[in-house]
């Protein structure tokens, strides 16, 4: 039995154009293309697609889930840091909602009445050590400096308006570029990485390896990756490949 892409779609709750893209780089053929260039998949499409979209759950960049899919990397491997990594985070949060909920008790109890005693685990959960280990983790996974200089700037307060308005410009520009069949080396994508380079430079300067680093952060750090991915599927792998071709081409 066959299903064409837009039943695929409904099943699995992921666009037509993001099943194209995956067939377009190799990662989720068809099982046919009829005559009328219907794209069709059958059992063993679906369980593929399945298995990426997990490792998708799990943070997993494209490229490496075609190198598992395709048999070139250690699929365990590659889980099992992640598993990891999601673990750590599942349980900061619960030890955070639980120090909210105690904290709502004591003050439906107590009121102003608090005592300074009763507060002690009005702060539990905010655990260094275990940030540390994260942090730590991740400077392991993408460099201490791409790490440091994305916690520093972290650091430094929330965006102004007019920050936020040259990023997604920037992200506009990039799906449009996209969208035209542009290639990540082409001179008008490189302008618009350049326009990234100097809003960068604003809060820290990155040299060719730091600045090839960070655009692997984007691809391959779940929550960055995810917020690429609610604008457009394709946007993370480019990002990274201009910035390579970028640092390749024009920096130190």
């Amino acid at each position: 039995m066959a299903w064409s892409i837009a039943q695929v779609a409904r099943m699995s709750k992921v666009t037509s154009r993001t099943l194209r893209h995956y067939d377009e780089i190799g990662l989720l053929p068809p099982a046919r293309v009829g005559a009328n260039g219907y794209r069709y998949y059958e059992q063993e499409q679906l369980l593929r697609l399945q298995q990426i979209l997990v490792m998708r759950e799990l943070g997993v960049g494209l490229d490496a889930i075609g190198e598992i899919v395709h048999g070139g990397r250690d699929e365990v491997e590659v889980l099992r840091l992640h598993r990891k990594w999601l673990l750590a985070e599942r349980d900061r949060f619960e030890r955070l909602a639980t120090t909210v909920s105690r904290t709502i008790d004591d003050l439906r109890k107590g009121g102003d009445n608090v005592t300074a005693k009763s507060m002690d685990h009005w702060f539990e959960g905010f655990d260094a050590a275990k940030q540390a280990e994260l942090t730590e983790e991740a400077r392991q996974r993408w460099g201490a400096k791409n790490v440091d200089a994305a916690n520093a700037r972290a650091g430094g307060g929330p965006w102004s308006q007019d920050q936020r308005d040259q990023w997604a410009a920037q992200v506009r520009a990039l799906v449009e570029l996209i969208d035209e069949g542009l290639e990540p080396a082409d001179p008008r994508v490189q302008d618009v990485i350049s326009d990234h380079y100097e809003w960068i430079t604003g809060y820290w300067t990155p040299n060719r390896e730091s600045y090839t680093g960070l655009g692997d952060v984007y691809a391959d750090d779940p929550r960055f990756r995810a917020n690429f991915d609610k604008t457009d599927p394709r946007l993370a792998e480019f990002l990274r490949a201009a910035m390579a071709e970028y640092a390749r081409t024009r920096l130190d």
